[in-house]
């Protein structure tokens, strides 16, 4: 994003997230070279001063056409649009992110996910189309940003193991509790009957 700035190509830019925590990271990371060029747009303030935007979809919208924050820019405003976590809202036609992308249709949209969702009614290759980058998990653990992992199953639930009572169990009114196992299968079972 910086050298499509540096160089002109896209003069505004939008960088959307659901969190705050990730607003704050990338302003502090990836985009402390834009310097006092870039903003964090907060309580629903737009201060069109400003190259390189960061914004909470919701501190952009109210949840109302008329009152919507991001209305305030004009629909060709920015050049480029980024939505961190782009799984989570943008898919969703009746969702935040959605309404906010379709306002600026015209701009570049990227969409980053490490989770992308593809059921039968959300898609995000349906809106952002096929990825042009994938970095698999496998990658990531073999070239060091992330933790290899194991799978251990581990059943600690009572209803997958089953409880069977000490000898001479008393239940809290001092009632002798029925020497069986108790799971969840045999207690439906024993209902139906």
């Amino acid at each position: 994003m910086y050298r499509l700035w540096k160089a002109g190509c896209k003069k505004r830019i939008l960088y959307l997230a659901d969190r705050n925590n990730l607003i704050t990271q990338t302003k502090k990371g990836d985009f402390k070279y834009f310097k006092d060029k870039c903003h964090i747009i907060k309580h629903k303030h737009i201060d069109k001063s400003y190259e390189i935007y960061l914004a909470l979809y919701q501190g952009l919208t109210n949840y109302d056409e008329e009152t919507d924050a991001y209305k305030q820019f004009s629909p060709n405003f920015f050049d480029l649009i980024v939505v961190d976590e782009c799984h989570r809202g943008s898919v969703d036609e009746d969702k935040a992110w959605h309404k906010i992308l379709k306002y600026f249709d015209s701009a570049t949209q990227i969409g980053m996910t490490a989770t992308p969702k593809e059921t039968k009614a959300l898609s995000n290759i349906e809106y952002f189309g096929e990825p042009i980058y994938t970095y698999s998990l496998k990658q990531g653990i073999d070239d060091g940003f992330l933790a290899p992992y194991k799978v251990l199953r581990v059943g600690m639930n009572i209803d997958l193991e089953g409880y069977r009572p000490d000898r001479n169990k008393t239940d809290i009114e001092g009632e002798l509790v029925e020497d069986r196992l108790y799971n969840r299968r045999a207690d439906l079972q024993s209902n139906l009957s």
